[in-house]
């Protein structure tokens, strides 16, 4: 189980593991992990000539990188080092660090002439650039020389190697620091001690690139209570269970998703098949108006018409193809009026956030909610916009859960699910292909089928948007590529995956 921490826990983890250990001792563990990926990496490009650019900056995370390059160099890689501006105090294991440093056989790059290296370097031809520039404590964001240094490397087209952080990523956000939106775009990432949840939402996914996670032998005494994880099976295996033969449709419970508006039918089937797809015993397809007599795409759902429906007896999700009308907000205050559990996306969101009657109903409800919004919805339902809501996507999506008392999932790269005790989880699955219309309706019917097969909320939405992103993935994965992916396409895979989780 993958737990993440702050920038805060972090440093107050490894402030007790120093205090137990001699000088020297994390960073020359974590010199040793990164040289050793260093090789794997290298050992997977074909006469790649073993020449690593290695750039060392003012603090602890450059004197990992420092402690890298002397243990690549003793072992005969080609390394070469730019110290990245001075610091006037260096800790006593940066201290250390650049003694090995200098008693190895590590190449020095000019750093005096800051213009010449840097043409001198791009004219170079690289099999590895390493990013030990700035760790998880920077503030301000990279201008001037530092940008240029990093525009470079991004353009080296070469595998890079970040320590800890790609520079200019924050670690706990996954933005990039500063107005300049300058930060090393790595190909890999190894972080120490413990995860970040910057790394993998956000702009996270896109610079961190392939995580790595080196503990550095850190005892288990030195960590404080997690409230955040990596989202993965390991959340929510106890619902992962094989089927009794003594059981019927009745036993994994009954769906109803109200939408459907006039013509926006299709996200209504999306949802119900996805339902269908994912173990509901009984789905329902509940139409604002007139429902057709039968779903030639899904015969197995049932088709009703709202003000036919009783909405007593069922787990709900309203929101696919809802709309906004004043007929779709009339079945969306009977839903919120409800004891059944409930799923919200889409308009079910739109309207609670313009009617303050309805987000009452929602925020004082006792029933489980599961409310699924992407950015701009959350940015409504928050009294907020967009971009605010993307600067902090896992503060947002706390607050969110907070003000609604519901499990809030916030789509998104790197999907956040949060309840309302400040407990939460990033997703790590799914990808641009899932940009697209109909995928959220298709989570909503995934979750809503966890839902009413008797998951509890929280783990319910884990379940299915990790389910959900992993189907992308293995789409893509068959595509060679992200474009084209179709919403309908999610469901059958994400089936297969959830079935193999289950046998195992």
């Amino acid at each position: 189980m993958n737990t993440l921490y702050s920038i805060d826990a972090i440093r107050t983890i490894e402030k007790s593991a120093i205090a137990s250990l001699p000088t020297g001792t994390l960073m020359r563990r974590a010199g040793k992990a990164a040289s050793d990926l260093a090789k794997d990496i290298l050992a997977g490009i074909p006469d790649n000539g073993n020449r690593i650019l290695i750039l060392a900056g003012p603090g602890n995370n450059g004197g990992d990188a420092l402690e890298m390059a002397a243990n690549l160099a003793d072992e005969g890689v080609h390394v070469s080092v730019l110290l990245v501006l001075n610091r006037k105090n260096p800790s006593e294991e940066a201290k250390q660090a650049m003694q090995k440093a200098v008693k190895s056989a590590v190449h020095w790059e000019d750093a005096l002439s800051i213009g010449t290296t840097f043409e001198k370097l791009q004219q170079q031809t690289w099999s590895l650039v390493v990013d030990g520039i700035f760790g998880i404590g920077l503030r301000e964001g990279l201008s001037g020389n530092l940008k240029k240094l990093v525009d470079l490397v991004n353009n080296l087209n070469c595998p890079v190697l970040a320590l800890d952080v790609p520079s200019g990523l924050d670690a706990d956000t996954g933005t990039i620091v500063g107005t300049d939106m300058t930060a090393v775009k790595a190909t890999h990432t190894i972080t120490f001690i413990g995860d970040k949840p910057g790394l993998h939402t956000a702009k996270g996914r896109d610079y961190a690139g392939e995580v790595h996670l080196a503990p550095l032998d850190v005892a288990r005494q030195h960590f404080i209570p997690a409230v955040a994880h990596l989202n993965s099976p390991d959340l929510f295996r106890h619902f992962l269970k094989p089927r009794p033969h003594d059981s019927h449709k009745g036993t994994y419970g009954r769906l109803a998703i109200v939408g459907g508006d006039e013509g926006m039918g299709g996200a209504l089937t999306l949802a119900s098949r996805a339902a269908l797809m994912l173990g509901t015993g009984l789905c329902y397809a509940v139409y604002l108006k007139n429902a057709p007599a039968v779903d030639p795409i899904c015969p197995e759902a049932m088709l009703r018409s709202a003000h036919r429906f009783d909405f007593s007896s069922d787990v709900l999700a309203i929101g696919p193809g809802l709309g906004r009308s004043n007929v779709a907000k009339e079945y969306l205050q009977r839903v919120l009026t409800s004891d059944r559990p409930v799923v919200l996306d889409a308009d079910a969101l739109n309207n609670i956030a313009e009617d303050n009657d309805l987000e009452q109903l929602l925020m004082y409800r006792k029933p489980p909610a599961i409310i699924t919004p992407h950015p701009l919805e959350a940015a409504r339902l928050l009294k907020t916009d967009a971009v605010s809501v993307q600067q902090n996507r896992i503060e947002s999506a706390k607050a969110l859960a907070v003000k609604f008392n519901a499990i809030a999932v916030l789509k998104g790269s790197g999907t956040i699910i949060a309840k309302p005790d400040g407990q939460f989880a990033v997703n790590p699955t799914g990808n641009p292909g899932l940009a697209t219309a109909g995928t959220g309706d298709v989570l909503t019917g995934m979750t809503g089928a966890f839902l009413a097969q008797g998951w509890t909320p929280f783990e319910a939405a884990l379940g299915a948007v990790w389910l959900h992103g992993k189907a992308a993935d293995s789409i893509a994965e068959n595509l060679k590529g992200y474009t084209g992916i179709l919403a309908g396409e999610l469901a059958p895979v994400a089936r297969r995956i959830l079935n193999t989780l289950i046998t195992r």
